[in-house]
């Protein structure tokens, strides 16, 4: 029987929207986690992260140190000096697992969908994810949230999410973030670590102004006390929402944790010596083997623990500002890093310890050894006239000396390299001068903690060798984040963590964007259009594999450019802790957990008892 043509195009048209519905729900990827690059580790429904005790015992109270002091709640703004753990009180959409390079699983979001090319993501949120005081988390929160941050918020916001062309409601429970042209596999993920503001709460308040006063969060912990820059006491939610997820089993356990303000480290080291911290995070190797001679340690009081990780060491170092004509010659920047003698420093100083970097990325698969073969090489050579030469042809290794304090051999590679860039020994005053001017060859080391008072001098001295006159300079915090802000500096200490998984951050490191961008990452001033190349190459990585070679590629491009003077890295975690803490036994490749630790009742009493007998 033939139908008539209208009811036949109608059939028609059905099947061709039921075919393309059909065909968009297969090629889109929906779940509930999302990897950077292959498979998740954890299957719907999980009960638990491995690295985690999901029969930890609740309660207690465990104090930190926290430095200097606090005058706002609001951590997303640039005025005013956030108190700390005020951004904790919040839940993000995803939350990350420490065992896996880059994957993330649903917090506030039950659901992750997003298309092969990653051109978008959308995020289903749950109907039992609740505010402080009850109200729903919703979509109207996410995109609020969002659109505040980037317009209002610090301007890190403004350009880590510059990528994403328009947020919008799709679903009653469902917000989509749509992406601008380019590959970007990472912003997907990144949108997941977003932290969702409440909207009402917010609804007639100064959303950039200081605030003194608890925000609602969501989160398993919220501010219950405080006094401005002597502490901060969050005290764990009963009946918080996410309990019983997998994402929040056996984690946030304490009932208190309370954070004392000191003045400084060296005083927060003395009050936890006094029993008034109960765990501190070390980063000094002189304190880890000197600062803790105390009968509390050697009756096993307080425990000093080693945790191995695998994580990447990232770079720390001293930084060179390109933007100061003085540093603007590759070679002038390599001739001073032969000025500092690693080698002596970690046997006068650092007992030992440490490990010299090399890599942006050491103590990983993503860091660039020996030379560059395959995609890593192809990608070098397509580049390789903006780049410098090294690149391509030696493996980059930072100074070394045999540790006895002599620099012979380097200072005369250094007096070498910095004859060829046109200065040279003014022989009435001894000093370093620019052949052309007779402008003398002086800069200043800007630091905030005098503990780097120590490394520096020895690198200022053997300096004063070749000629060039270094002052160092330690300000108060205020002072420093100011001079930062403006560039105002010819050197200083900086630090750039790592992920396994880099991606966008990468763009505020390195970037001739983020090179005039107040506040940025970018520290150096680096502007080179082939690392800025290089940097989209990384953020639009396919696979791994591609990954790994991309990474090695911007890493191998860095350590020529010789922005920094590589410092030092160790492939452990220090803590020091009062024993009455719980411990599980995995730790995941991304280190020690400490969220996931618990009061010990057991521990803590016997710890109450050895104390009083003292």
């Amino acid at each position: 029987m033939s139908l008539p043509l209208k009811n036949y195009l109608c059939i028609v048209v059905a099947l061709l929207l039921a075919t393309d519905q059909t065909l968009f729900a297969e090629e889109s990827y929906r779940g509930h986690g999302l990897a950077m690059h292959g498979d998740l580790k954890y299957q719907p429904d999980f009960a638990h992260f491995d690295y985690v005790n999901p029969n930890a015992p609740k309660g207690g109270e465990t104090v930190r140190a926290a430095i200097g002091g606090y005058d706002t709640f609001n951590p997303f703004v640039i005025k005013g000096r956030a108190a700390a753990g005020s951004g904790s009180i919040y839940d993000t959409l995803m939350e990350s697992s420490a065992d896996e390079p880059f994957s993330q699983y649903g917090l506030i979001a039950e659901s992750v969908e997003t298309p092969p090319n990653r051109s978008w993501v959308a995020f289903t949120l749950r109907k039992e994810a609740r505010w402080h005081d009850g109200q729903p988390i919703t979509v109207d929160d996410v995109i609020w949230t969002f659109n505040t941050l980037t317009e209002k918020g610090r301007p890190f916001y403004r350009f880590y999410y510059g990528s994403v062309s328009k947020v919008e409601r799709i679903g009653e429970r469902t917000v989509k973030f749509s992406f601008k042209a380019g590959e970007n596999r990472e912003l997907p993920l990144i949108l997941g670590q977003l932290t969702v503001l409440p909207k009402h709460y917010w609804k007639g308040r100064d959303f950039e102004a200081t605030t003194l006063k608890p925000p609602i969060g969501s989160g398993p912990y919220r501010i219950a006390s405080f006094e401005p820059n002597r502490n901060v006491v969050l005290e764990r939610v009963e009946g918080y929402w996410a309990r019983n997820l997998g994402v929040k089993k056996g984690k946030d356990n304490y009932d208190r944790i309370r954070f004392e303000y000191y003045r400084d480290t060296t005083v927060a080291l003395e009050a936890f010596k006094a029993g008034e911290i109960d765990m501190r995070s070390e980063n000094s190797a002189k304190n880890w083997a000197t600062g803790y001679d105390t009968p509390a340690v050697r009756n096993g009081l307080i425990v000093k623990q080693e945790f191995a990780h695998n994580r990447t060491a990232g770079m720390q170092g001293f930084v060179f500002n390109l933007r100061k004509p003085i540093f603007q010659d590759r070679r002038v920047r390599q001739a001073v890093a032969y000025g500092l003698d690693f080698e002596w420093s970690n046997k006068a100083l650092f007992h030992g310890m440490y490990k010299r970097t090399r890599s942006f990325f050491d103590n990983s698969e993503l860091s660039a050894r020996g030379l560059p073969e395959g995609e890593e090489k192809e990608i070098l050579e397509r580049l390789s006239d903006k780049l410098p030469p090294e690149v391509l042809t030696k493996a980059y290794e930072p100074p070394k000396t045999n540790g006895n304090g002599k620099l012979r051999y380097n200072l005369r590679a250094a007096a070498k390299l910095l004859k060829e860039a046109g200065w040279a020994i003014d022989p009435e005053t001894r000093k370093l001068v620019d052949g052309k001017t007779g402008a003398p060859f002086a800069f200043e080391v800007l630091l905030l903690s005098p503990l780097f008072e120590r490394i520096v001098l020895p690198f200022k001295k053997n300096l004063a060798r070749l000629g060039i006159n270094v002052s160092v300079r330690t300000v108060d915090t205020a002072q420093y984040r100011e001079r930062l802000t403006r560039f105002d500096y010819d050197m200083v200490v900086g630090s750039w963590g790592q992920s396994l998984s880099p991606g966008n951050e990468q763009r505020d490191y390195w970037t001739t964007e983020a090179a005039s961008r107040p506040r940025s990452r970018n520290l150096s001033g680096l502007a080179n259009s082939a690392v800025d190349k290089l940097v989209e190459l990384l953020i639009a990585a396919p696979t791994r594999k591609s990954l790994v070679a991309r990474t090695r590629a911007l890493d191998r491009a860095l350590q020529w450019s010789h922005i920094v003077v590589p410092h030092w890295h160790i492939s452990y975690d220090r803590i020091a802790r009062w024993d009455k803490f719980g411990i599980p036994k995995a730790i995941p490749i991304r280190g020690v957990v400490t969220e996931a630790w618990w009061i010990d009742a057991t521990k803590e009493a016997d710890l109450v008892r050895k104390k009083s007998a003292n």
